[in-house]
């Protein structure tokens, strides 16, 4: 079994799949779901955020007195994702140094397949399955946030995007807001006339130096990203634009924090007599499960029947599991093993790939023993 799982993971690492550019991985998966029985759709997520394809939808009918289940994973990577090569030293597996290896989130989608293929050949008895391979996880969930829901009838769900060892489940995540800020000074000539210019860069400077950024409190976060402003030496900036987040699991710090940067940035531009033109838009919600929840019982339960303990976490990132449980979905996020993401240094053991498929035939097999 090790060495199917380890080709089949080397086989989807080696199919680039950046972000809006998952058409032939999308292909390559829809073409072995239909072979092996599955009832396949492509919704029209990829015509609503330009992308190459939209995210894989499939059915794998079992007995409909059991719980319906969900497995879901991502199939786009980051940069760099191009032509990667998996190479596997004292049973880890990188890539060859020049890329991201592509664990998240080729791990998530091999544990799947792996799971398919084992209880179909050890007949293994099951409710109806359900798979969805999203695009565009990377820039925004934007795949779950245009998934075509009304084709979905599960009961719970199980997402691959996590890291951490087999027994990570993932029940606390927050919510996120993105906050756009443009501020607006005025233009001079910075030789001949400074003073009749409002320097948009330094109302940014001085809103900045007041803001409250980084780890808040436990459960809250915040920062500014991305600024852009100015377009030569000798004129006063009179536009700046920032992007910045907030996120918190407690909807109340979550807003208190975004009315604190908002303040912030209006009291700075009035001191200095310029503008402000401020846009937050809500990127997620966050989702909050306990050990009483039947996604939790399911995971933590096959978790142990493997010997393994199940660890329960928070975590301060995003994933297509806060969308799922923001469309009534009850989703779990469970770590694959995947380490060092997103840079060239990535890697996951054997182990963790071969456990990662263990697990999810064992989540199948104890969910007969859920209602």
């Amino acid at each position: 079994m090790k060495d199917k799982i380890v080709k089949q993971f080397k086989e989807l690492v080696s199919i680039d799949s950046h972000s809006k550019e998952e058409g032939e991985i999308a292909t390559y998966l829809s073409n072995l779901l239909e072979e092996w029985g599955l009832e396949v759709t492509t919704d029209d997520a990829g015509e609503k955020i330009d992308g190459e394809t939209g995210n894989i939808i499939a059915k794998l009918k079992g007995d409909p007195d059991l719980p319906t289940l969900l497995f879901c994973a991502h199939m786009d990577t980051v940069i760099p994702g191009e032509n990667v090569e998996a190479v596997i030293e004292d049973d880890v597996i990188y890539s060859q140094g020049d890329t991201i290896l592509g664990s998240d989130d080729k791990a998530g989608i091999t544990a799947i397949l792996g799971m398919l293929k084992a209880i179909q050949e050890r007949d293994i008895e099951h409710g109806d399955i359900e798979i969805v391979f999203t695009v565009a996880e990377e820039i925004g969930l934007l795949g779950a946030k245009n998934l075509n829901y009304d084709l979905l009838e599960a009961d719970l769900g199980i997402i691959y995007d996590s890291g951490g060892p087999i027994g990570t489940i993932v029940t606390q995540a927050p919510a996120q807001d993105q906050i756009n800020v443009e501020v607006i000074g005025k233009s001079a000539h910075a030789g001949l006339n400074p003073s009749g210019g409002v320097n948009a860069i330094k109302v940014s400077s001085m809103a900045i130096s007041n803001l409250n950024l980084g780890q808040i409190d436990e459960e809250t976060t915040a920062n500014i990203g991305v600024i852009k402003g100015g377009h030569a030496t000798n004129i006063v900036p009179d536009l700046v634009e920032l992007e910045g987040e907030a996120r918190s699991r407690d909807e109340d710090k979550l807003e208190q924090q975004i009315e604190h940067m908002i303040d912030i940035f209006e009291k700075s531009a009035k001191k200095y007599s310029a503008e402000v033109n401020i846009d937050v838009e809500r990127m997620y919600s966050a989702f909050d499960l306990t050990e009483s929840d039947p996604s939790v019982k399911l995971v933590v339960e096959a978790a142990k029947n493997l010997g393994v303990e199940p660890k329960l976490e928070a975590t301060g990132g995003g994933s297509d599991a806060n969308i799922l449980n923001g469309q009534g979905i009850e989703t779990v996020n469970l770590g694959v093993g995947m380490t060092d993401v997103h840079s060239t240094d990535e890697n996951i053991k054997v182990k963790d790939l071969v456990d990662a498929v263990r697990y999810s035939v064992e989540i199948v097999k104890e969910s007969a023993n859920l209602f």
